[in-house]
């Protein structure tokens, strides 16, 4: 197991839970994977950290990966190869890409393929698309997984930081998807398609406004296309990934790590997420297994967002006061009844 719980002992109190990555297989190093949690329950939950299909599972299959070579991208190529696919990954740093691929490979002992491709442009795109298919074959699964993100008030936003991220996000993942549909359906071949969004594609975020409305869109065109693009033999389906921690996402997001604590506070598991969670999630999804999965959108975030959007979820926090506040109640029931 890459990742291994020290105080299973908070099942009786209030000690200290910590996730930690051993660097074994299906790991990505402690800089990554490190996460504190003092919530009790957290003991209840805790991470598996092996690959859940059997093996084999993707025998003779192809995957394209958009942003493979980091993070959530990297644990899903990961689970991918180690379950027979070929994959090939694709990013604008090639440097990092071929990195990434020599390290999976070396450990699954199946080819990882390094493209580069800048998702924003339609002619990269297209290039990458059939050099895709010139060295691996046409794909059976595509994992839209590259995005950007960066947390401003809405007031400050030009109109090129707005583009920067729907450009990546929204049309990056409309012109993978059209132009990889389009060589699917000529070559009269399916695919099951998957896209990583975030809680808030659904309800909407203050000072993430480019994103939460790019998430949006791709939900939609993931929802769209699962219903016009079956007749091809095409699946599409989303997941919606709560709080989970990778170096890029949090360096950018959270660089002095003030608001995981609070994060946390508010998941009723007690921890963040883990990659190899996602990475099972996704191998299910474009698995043979999930043949009838079609347009789910599918939330990974250990109650996160139904926590936030209960109108008195909050009354946790004062606890401490629910005792008093019912023996008085119970106190004026029974004088109401007592003088009618």
């Amino acid at each position: 197991m890459a990742v291994v719980m020290i105080g299973r002992s908070a099942l009786r109190g209030n000690a200290s839970v910590r996730f930690l990555g051993t660097g074994r297989f299906f790991s990505h190093g402690p800089n990554v994977l490190l996460q504190e949690s003092n919530a009790p329950q957290a003991a209840f939950f805790s991470p598996l950290q092996k690959v859940m299909l059997p093996p084999n599972s993707f025998q003779g299959k192809v995957a394209f990966i958009t942003g493979g070579g980091t993070g959530i991208g990297k644990g899903m190529t990961t689970a991918l190869s180690s379950l027979g696919a070929t994959c090939v990954i694709a990013s604008r740093k090639l440097d990092v890409l071929k990195g990434t691929a020599e390290e999976i490979s070396s450990k699954t002992g199946n080819k990882v393929h390094a493209i580069q491709c800048d998702v924003r442009d339609p002619a990269s795109v297209k290039n990458a698309v059939a050099e895709l298919i010139q060295v691996a074959g046409h794909p059976n699964v595509v994992v839209n997984n590259a995005a950007g993100n960066f947390i401003s008030p809405s007031e400050r936003l030009s109109a090129n930081a707005w583009k920067t991220i729907t450009d990546i996000v929204l049309n990056g993942t409309a012109f993978v998807t059209l132009e990889i549909g389009k060589e699917l359906i000529k070559a009269q071949k399916g695919a099951a398609f998957l896209c990583i969004t975030t809680i808030y594609a659904e309800s909407g975020s203050g000072f993430v406004v480019p994103s939460a409305s790019a998430k949006a869109g791709v939900e939609a065109l993931s929802k769209s296309l699962a219903a016009e693009w079956g007749k091809y033999g095409m699946r599409f389906n989303v997941i919606q990934p709560g709080p989970i921690k990778t170096k890029g996402a949090f360096s950018r997001l959270d660089p002095t790590g003030m608001f995981e604590k609070r994060m946390i506070e508010r998941i009723p598991c007690g921890r963040l997420g883990t990659l190899e969670e996602i990475a099972n999630l996704a191998a299910y999804l474009c698995s043979d297994y999930a043949s009838w999965v079609n347009g789910a959108v599918i939330r990974l975030d250990g109650g996160e967002y139904v926590s936030m959007a209960g109108e008195f979820n909050n009354l946790r926090e004062v606890l401490n006061f629910l005792p008093a506040i019912f023996c008085s109640s119970i106190w004026m029931h029974n004088y109401y009844v007592k003088f009618q």
